[in-house]
């Protein structure tokens, strides 16, 4: 049933009618090739014309007449040819036998068991019109409540989400961190559940290490549990023990500004990293909040919907098209108000803009998949349920399943950033391959194959043509994915139905947690937070140059001359910008000469900054050594 949008259309009320045959629904009907005289039955939403003929002569257009010329004087392709147009005329698969509907022959024994059809009689009584209505109502009661519960008893200013820190990047904190003051303070907040699997995306320089696909957790290791102000907070909050990672939940912190030898640590299931100097900004964790009613219910919420999905099924049985759309509403919302919503709270204006468009997706997905296959299994309602409802909600869920891979986007970059990628990356297009190949056989066998293989061979030159544009990538996002794969599983097969369920999980995912993201982008959209690519300075102090004969107070960092369009350097001491301008020699006195220290420098011009090299570092004994190749 639906969370939103409810469907008026009469419901069956008996089950002879559940049980109807639906092969005339399981592939596309676009013209005979044998005359008729009566009518084909309309599908829902089909228009009838008034006076164009039922019975026109075939018109062969120009590729077909070029295609019967050349396999006449070519008897192999003419084969090949024959082959794949499949059988003439067109010819629609029967409906699949039902699984659970024993009846076998065992030597003497014959073994009899009518599951389906026994649920069927059972729970005939449901299917009303009036009983899907006013448990519909209930549900959409129901659910609003739920989402009270999740965002609404709370502060609005007390959310924060699982990336949250109160110190930015690089030097995004501006000279001597001005921009993140102030340095004391306390917050009262509160996470969302699953904290702890929200990552970097990209290596992160603290200090001379560079921690990457893990949550960023610095220090918590003394007494104290003593965090580094960038720092995620409510990962931290997790290893501290304050809220739980499945629950979430809120807490207190306390800002205590400048701290030093931030010390690494285990616990809860994640690990810090330590820093050995000093930071200007940290916080510790209070024992007690005042806030309350801050558990975070979306398990609870999955388990409600997923049982309500599962009684649509089972139980009340609506027509397959209400069906459809209930699946559409019940997992759009639940993806914006519990599983993975855009913000804390979510925002629901968003919301609403984007679920008018993915309504029209949907329709479409109806007309070119669903209505040739989820009919065929009126007749199985407990079978139905399993191929659809456990690949459409590992879809819909793909936040915490699918996108758990080593794979997050489809880019040169992304395939050599992280192991394993590459190897998912073939395992995914074996297993879509598999699957196309078997889509392939079974509409060649209905003899709709030609049609199908020219829909797509067009689609495919029109994305070609798109992604050879100049200055845009192109990117596969979840949603568009959907869009390519959901018309070759208009097929009324298993395989089919546990494709479409999957694809429209995928379909909402991407819709209601990320948007409708252009496909074309610029290298800016896909940089994230990774490094530029641009020139770097070259630190002219190193391990040959350094005197440790100078006492620290007069020691002098020095680094090359200015290359072309480059107007300044910056320099980051213990990942805090220190110094911005066009000087080529920083000081050192202003430094504590007792702790370990690190040093990187970057070009800026117009006030945009490139890439900063990697960390030199200098110990308390005066060591130095000379920063890694690369940039950071």
């Amino acid at each position: 049933m639906s969370a939103v949008c409810l469907n008026a259309p009469t419901m069956q009320s008996t089950d002879s009618e559940a049980s109807s045959s639906s092969s005339s629904t399981h592939t596309p009907h676009l013209a005979s090739n044998q005359p008729s005289n009566s009518k084909a039955p309309l599908e829902n939403f089909d228009i009838e014309y008034a006076g164009v003929p039922e019975t026109l002569a075939p018109r062969r257009n120009w590729l077909s007449t070029r295609l019967r010329q050349q396999s006449s004087s070519h008897p192999r392709i003419s084969r090949v040819f024959r082959w794949l147009k499949g059988p003439r005329p067109k010819v629609d698969l029967p409906d699949p036998k039902p699984f659970l509907d024993v009846d076998l022959k065992l030597r003497k024994f014959r073994v009899v068991m009518p599951i389906e059809s026994t649920w069927l009689r059972v729970t005939r009584f449901f299917p009303n019109y009036w009983v899907y209505a006013i448990l519909s109502a209930a549900y959409i009661i129901a659910f609003a409540f739920f989402a009270r519960a999740q965002w609404f008893q709370t502060p609005a200013d007390s959310f924060i989400g699982c990336t949250s820190t109160y110190w930015l990047a690089e030097n995004g904190c501006g000279l001597d961190g001005q921009n993140c003051a102030p340095f004391d303070g306390s917050l009262d907040f509160r996470c969302p559940a699953q904290c702890s699997t929200t990552i970097l995306a990209n290596p992160r320089a603290v200090g001379a290490q560079k921690p990457a696909f893990v949550p960023l957790i610095v220090g918590g290791g003394d007494s104290n549990r003593t965090y580094r102000g960038d720092s995620f907070i409510c990962a931290a909050a997790i290893q501290a023990g304050v809220i739980s990672n499945s629950r979430g939940g809120c807490g207190t912190l306390d800002l205590t500004g400048n701290f030093t030898n931030f010390l690494s640590t285990s616990g809860h299931g994640l690990n810090s990293i330590g820093f050995p100097t000093v930071f200007p900004l940290s916080f510790r964790f209070r024992d007690r909040t005042t806030l309350h009613d801050c558990a975070d219910n979306r398990d609870y919420a999955l388990a409600f919907n997923a049982i309500i999905t599962a009684s649509l099924f089972l139980i009340l049985r609506p027509k397959p098209i209400i069906l459809f759309w209930s699946l559409v509403c019940i997992g759009y919302w639940h993806i914006v108000l519990f599983s993975q919503p855009r913000g804390p709270p979510p925002p629901l204006d968003t919301a609403f803009g984007t679920f008018l468009p993915a309504l029209f997706i949907a329709y479409a997905f109806w007309r070119l998949a669903f209505r040739f296959c989820l009919p065929a299994f009126r007749k199985m309602p407990i079978e139905a349920m399993v191929l659809y409802l456990l690949p459409f909600w590992v879809g819909i869920l793909a936040g915490q399943t699918t996108d758990r891979l080593p794979l997050q986007r489809l880019t040169a970059s992304d395939l050599t950033k992280r192991s394993g990628a590459i190897t998912t990356l073939v395992v995914i297009v074996l297993i879509i391959a598999a699957v196309a190949v078997n889509q392939l056989r079974v509409f060649r066998k209905t003899g709709w194959l030609p049609y199908y293989l020219g829909w797509y061979l067009i689609g495919g030159l029109v994305v070609l043509v798109l992604s050879q544009l100049p200055g845009l990538s192109l990117r596969i996002h979840h949603y568009f994915l959907a869009i390519i794969l959901m018309p070759g599983t208009g097929l009324p097969t298993r395989v089919s139905a546990i494709a479409q369920g999957y694809l429209l999980g995928l379909f909402l995912n991407g819709a209601a947690a990320y948007g409708f993201d252009p496909i074309l982008q610029t290298a800016a959209d896909l940089q994230q937070d990774a490094v530029i690519g641009t020139e770097i300075p070259t630190f002219l102090t190193n391990s040959s140059t350094y005197n440790t004969t100078i006492p620290f107070v007069d020691q002098t960092l020095f680094w090359g001359a200015l290359p072309p369009n480059w107007d300044g350097f910056s320099l980051l001491v213990d990942d805090v910008e220190r110094y911005v301008g066009s000087a080529l020699n920083f000081s050192l006195a202003a430094f504590d000469p007792n702790v370990q220290h690190f040093f990187r420098l970057a070009l800026t011009s117009g006030g945009s900054t490139g890439d900063f090299t990697n960390a030199a570092t200098l110990y308390p004994n005066g060591t130095w050594v000379n920063p890694r190749p690369g940039r950071s």
